[in-house]
Order: structure tokens, then C-alpha cells, then sequence
């Protein structure tokens, strides 16, 4: 297979949540160029409209308005979040804030997902919560005033951390949050700084004052970093070619895979270095590469947790054993992802193994061929279909079509970049 062309992937899919987030508080018309218009981001438009807030239909190619209040209204009926953990979490930072009444729920792998991690600090806080089933949706949040909060968080979350970011934002309080090993994306931090809110990163600590003023803005997204690592493994899998994907967002807690990469004898080039509201972004140029194995460190997870599953597929075809430690994180994401990374590995013949929170991944040359279970997850039905363009493979995943909640149109862009009338 050759692999040739300039793409641009879907707009950053934690920007559009944040960016919907903020000018739906912000009163007055935000616009958002290049958001992306998946199943997730619009079931943050969905609940926003619940809201009060008047969004525009999120659709390809069209800017998106915004028209935000200062506070939100109370909605007449539970908000639902569908496969959203980012719109649930971060959304009950602010609703915490708010002196009403709400039930949020979603779609049955949502509801899965534990909840606990946002609700038991943002109950320190002030607000107060009534569970319908043991941590999870459907979930019954009684805002009203915050208290400050300084908070130790178990776990290194961009969700739990925002969440609290933003209820500090809602709640004009001050906020401090500190992680335990490595820095989770700082989408959030950035965004607040644009609007003049002091964010400090003091020793380890995260330290928000309430300080600043939410102003109606116009943003044009990069492309999601997270989504270009599909295209880009297909790119290093190829027997030849090159290929360019344009508008990347470049922050540097988004793109730990890129370093864990370089360990496995990747060098893409970076081109058209700049910045858009504090978010650095460039074009990136791919070809063919041989991969070696590596061990991805402990620390280095919260910086690159959504790009595993592409990093262990590619880890199966490289030279030796990659071990990815303390992956548990990867139990209560939309699947089980740790075990089902590994049974499916297997299940093309490819070896892998869970051992205890790790999970280690050994390179074998046969062609990839068998069945793919994914439980409806869009990152693992990508990362296999990634998998599936090697030459002589033949890999079946049930629910494709479960990749548009975070990239409408991937399959459309696989076969696109793949050239000379390969199959």
C-alpha cells in the first residue's frame, strides 16, 4: 500500500466541547470555525440548547453561532449526553454552580462510566447529588453556591480537572487541583487564561481565581491531535508514500504519542508553525517507517491515554515487546479498552497480554486477519482498521460506524490516502 495526499482531520475534539462550554456562559454571539461535528460535540449542543443557550446545527464546512447568557436556565427534562463522558463531566462543574435542579443521563456505555471522580469534589464544594444506580447516569446534580476548593485528585483527569476549573469558573470561587503524576491536557487552562482568568501552575498545583470575564469570541479549532494519530499510523504502516496533515493542533499535553513515536524510530516532519488562542498548531508530514519497540512509562499515560490503542497496534508490528505501564485508566473508558486491546490483538494474531495494570504488546511480521470486537468504542475500531491496510490483511471490525463519534467520515479517509488502486 501507498499512502499519498494533504488531509485535514476533524476539528480538536476537546476544544469544541470547552469552546461550546464557554460561549454558551458568555453573553452574547461566539462564533467557532472548524469545530468538530461528531456525535459527541453535538451532544454538548443538544444539552446546551436545554439550557438556554442558542447554537447553530453543527455540520461540515459551516462556522458555528453561539448566542450564550450569563446563567443558565433550568431545563424541563433530564439532559442527555449520549456516548459523551466530556460532556457529562465538565458540564456538571458548572451545573454545580447553578441553584436548580438537574438529571443527566446517556446512552448505556455512558452510563457505564464512573462519576464518583467529578461528584465527590465537587460535593466539598457545596453541591449535592443523588445517584439512580452505584457511580454512574443517571446522575441528579442540586446546585447552588461553592465553596473554594483545594483538592488532591486521585487520578490524572483533563475531565475531573476541568470539571472543577470550570465549577470554580460558575461558582466565582477560587479553585486548586493538583495531579498525582503527569499533566492531562491543558485545554482548559489556556482557554481561561484567553479570557483573563489568572490559572497558576504552582508546583504541581493548578490554582484558579475567579478573576477574569467571559467575553463573546470567534475561534478557528485546529485539527483534533487525537484524530490524526489514525492517519498517521496508517501512513508509518504503508509499504511507501508520504503524507500531510494540515492544521494540527500541537499542544504539548495532546501529542505524548508523537514523543513515544519518536522512541519507535518516527520522524515526521513539522511545518507552518503557529498559534490560535494560545493553542499551537502546524502541518505534519509522514511516510513509511520500520517501528521498534519502546515502554511507555507511568507518567507519560495522561498525556496520551486516547492514542494507545493506535500506539498498541502499531506496537504488533514493531521489532521486539513494547510495554505500556499502568494503563488501569484504559478499564473505564467507553470499554473495557485494556482487555479488549489485547483480545483483539490476539484474535488477528498478534500477541498481547494484560499483566495487572500494564499491558505488553510483542511485534509479529504475519499479516493481521480475523474478527474485531470494539463494544461500540470509536478509538478501538480505528486503531484495528489502521491495522486492517496492511498488505494481505484481512481484519473485520463489527461497529465502524461507531468512529463518527469522534471522526465523522474516517472510513472515507483511509481509503482515500491509500493509492495505486491498492486494496
Amino acid at each position: 500500500m501507498k499512502v499519498a495526499g494533504s488531509i485535514r482531520v476533524p476539528g480538536d475534539k476537546s476544544l469544541t466541547h470547552r469552546a461550546l462550554l464557554l460561549a454558551a456562559l458568555a453573553p452574547g454571539t461566539s462564533i467557532l470555525h472548524g469545530a468538530l461535528t461528531s456525535l459527541d460535540t453535538r451532544s454538548s449542543a443538544g444539552v446546551l440548547r436545554r439550557l438556554g443557550a442558542a447554537v447553530s446545527p453543527l455540520a461540515p464546512g459551516r462556522a458555528v453561532r453561539i448566542r450564550g447568557r450569563p446563567r443558565f436556565r433550568r431545563p424541563a427534562a433530564p439532559l442527555n449526553c449520549g456516548n459523551s463522558g466530556t460532556t457529562t463531566r465538565l458540564l456538571l462543574g458548572l451545573l454545580a454552580a447553578h441553584a436548580f435542579r438537574t438529571t443527566l443521563t446517556g446512552d448505556r456505555s455512558l452510563r457505564r462510566r464512573p462519576m464518583r471522580r467529578v461528584t465527590v469534589p465537587l460535593s466539598l464544594m457545596g453541591a449535592r447529588f443523588k445517584e439512580h444506580r452505584q457511580d454512574g447516569l443517571p446522575l441528579t446534580v442540586f446546585g447552588g453556591p461553592l465553596r473554594p476548593l483545594t483538592y488532591e485528585m486521585p487520578v490524572s483527569s483533563a475531565q475531573i480537572k476541568s470539571c472543577l476549573l470550570l465549577a470554580g469558573l460558575a461558582g466565582e470561587v477560587e479553585v486548586a487541583v493538583r495531579e498525582p503524576r503527569g499533566r492531562s491536557r491543558d485545554h482548559t487552562e489556556r482557554m481561561l487564561r484567553a479570557f483573563g482568568y489568572p490559572v497558576i501552575d504552582d508546583d504541581g498545583w493548578i490554582r484558579f481565581a475567579p478573576e477574569g470575564r467571559l467575553l463573546p469570541f470567534e475561534m478557528r479549532l485546529p485539527g483534533d491531535a487525537s484524530s490524526a494519530a489514525f492517519p498517521i499510523g496508517a501512513a508509518l504502516l504503508a509499504e511507501s508514500g508520504e503524507l500531510r496533515i494540515a492544521d494540527v493542533g500541537l499542544n504539548p499535553t495532546r501529542t505524548g504519542f508523537l514523543g513515544v513515536l519518536a522512541r519507535m524510530g518516527v520522524r515526521p516532519e513539522i511545518h507552518n508553525r503557529r498559534e490560535e488562542m494560545g493553542e499551537p498548531l502546524g502541518d505534519l508530514i509522514v511516510r513509511p517507517t520500520g517501528l521498534r519497540a519502546t515502554a511507555v512509562e507511568a507518567g507519560e499515560i495522561p498525556g496520551l491515554i486516547d492514542e494507545i490503542p493506535l500506539l498498541a497496534v502499531l506496537a504488533a508490528r514493531a521489532r521486539g515487546t513494547t510495554v505500556f505501564r499502568e494503563v488501569g485508566e484504559l478499564r473505564v473508558k467507553e470499554s473495557d479498552r485494556l482487555q479488549l486491546i489485547a483480545e483483539n490483538l490476539r484474535a488477528v494474531g498478534g500477541r498481547a497480554d494484560v499483566v495487572g495494570n500494564d499491558l505488553h504488546v510483542e511485534g509479529v511480521q504475519t499479516p493481521p486477519r480475523g474478527s474485531v470486537r470494539t463494544d461500540g468504542d470509536h478509538r478501538l475500531a480505528m486503531a484495528f482498521a489502521v491495522l486492517g491496510t496492511l498488505p494481505g490483511g484481512r481484519v473485520d471490525i463489527d461497529d465502524l460506524e461507531c468512529a463518527s463519534v469522534s471522526y465523522p467520515g474516517f472510513a472515507e479517509m483511509l481509503a482515500a490516502i491509500r493509492v495505486d488502486g491498492e486494496p
